[in-house]
């Protein structure tokens, strides 16, 4: 009998990488808009947004993400568009900028912590104003866990009202700094994750040469993927990969391997807890 479907989700340009790095990466919006559409075909259900101004620099630009919001939603209706408020070169006011676009889930780093060369700055006071945001505006947060204190910050939110259980949660390994890639750190928050917030979803993400193996540790344990040119170049340029859809298919050709059938758009936003496509 078929496991549990799987939703995978796709990081599509992230806020490191430079196109002269890899030509397939999407950095202007029809390029991103493009690739989404592909990606969707190839089997992903939710994918991930850095906008770029035209420098390749990280935005805050409102209207970027509108753009591509607007424009993805005419060739994939159902996908589910989630903003990233994440802080590689943006200031703090700015990073929740674009929540008034209200799509239909956004990032939510619950706790700072150590990048390669950088601190990945999220403080209380911050976190809480863009759970409100969020909760406030019918956004779901996904929370990204860089280390063991967000998620039981997590915990703490959803026990305050500022995050509407059940969250969901992605688990991120091999930043420099944060998670190493190690399955028993993944069964032990899994575990931790059931007993503080029961009904949670989760998806695992691996940066780099590590991306599929933590995809196959999400497989075999029941939770979702995560894949996309963000993760794949980020620290380790020598593992390119042509296109998002290319990976996303990769990932879907796991599921299949694992007997996890891969979770259309319409089945992802039921198993989120998300309302029917507008």
């Amino acid at each position: 009998m078929p496991g549990a479907p799987c939703i995978i989700s796709v990081a599509i340009t992230g806020s490191v990488p430079r196109k002269k790095d890899n030509p397939a990466l999407p950095v202007t919006t029809s390029e991103q808009i493009e690739s989404t559409h592909a990606a969707y075909e190839a089997g992903a259900a939710l994918v991930h947004v850095h906008v770029r101004n035209a420098d390749e620099t990280p935005s805050s630009d409102p209207e970027k993400f509108a753009a591509f919001q607007d424009g993805i939603r005419k060739h994939c209706p159902d996908i589910i568009v989630q903003f990233s408020t994440g802080g590689r070169g943006r200031a703090l006011d700015a990073r929740g900028a674009m929540l008034h676009l209200k799509p239909d889930m956004a990032s939510l780093a619950t706790g700072s912590v150590n990048f390669p060369t950088i601190v990945y700055e999220n403080p209380p006071d911050f976190v809480r104003s863009l759970a409100v945001t969020m909760r406030d505006g019918g956004i779901k947060p996904e929370i990204e866990v860089f280390d063991l204190a967000m998620l039981t910050n997590t915990a703490d939110l959803v026990a305050e009202g500022l995050i509407l259980p059940p969250p969901h949660v992605q688990f991120v390994f091999g930043v420099k700094h944060a998670l190493p890639p190690r399955r028993d750190i993944l069964e032990f928050e899994v575990k931790l994750l059931r007993e503080l917030l029961p009904g949670a979803t989760w998806t695992a993400a691996g940066i780099g040469r590590h991306q599929f193996e933590v995809a196959r540790w999400a497989l075999e344990m029941g939770g979702h993927c995560r894949t996309g040119l963000e993760d794949n170049i980020r620290l380790d340029r020598t593992t390119l990969a042509p296109s998002n859809a290319a990976l996303v298919a990769h990932v879907a050709r796991m599921c299949a391997e694992h007997d996890r059938p891969v979770a259309t758009a319409a089945e992802a936003r039921r198993l989120l807890g998300l309302p029917p496509a507008r």
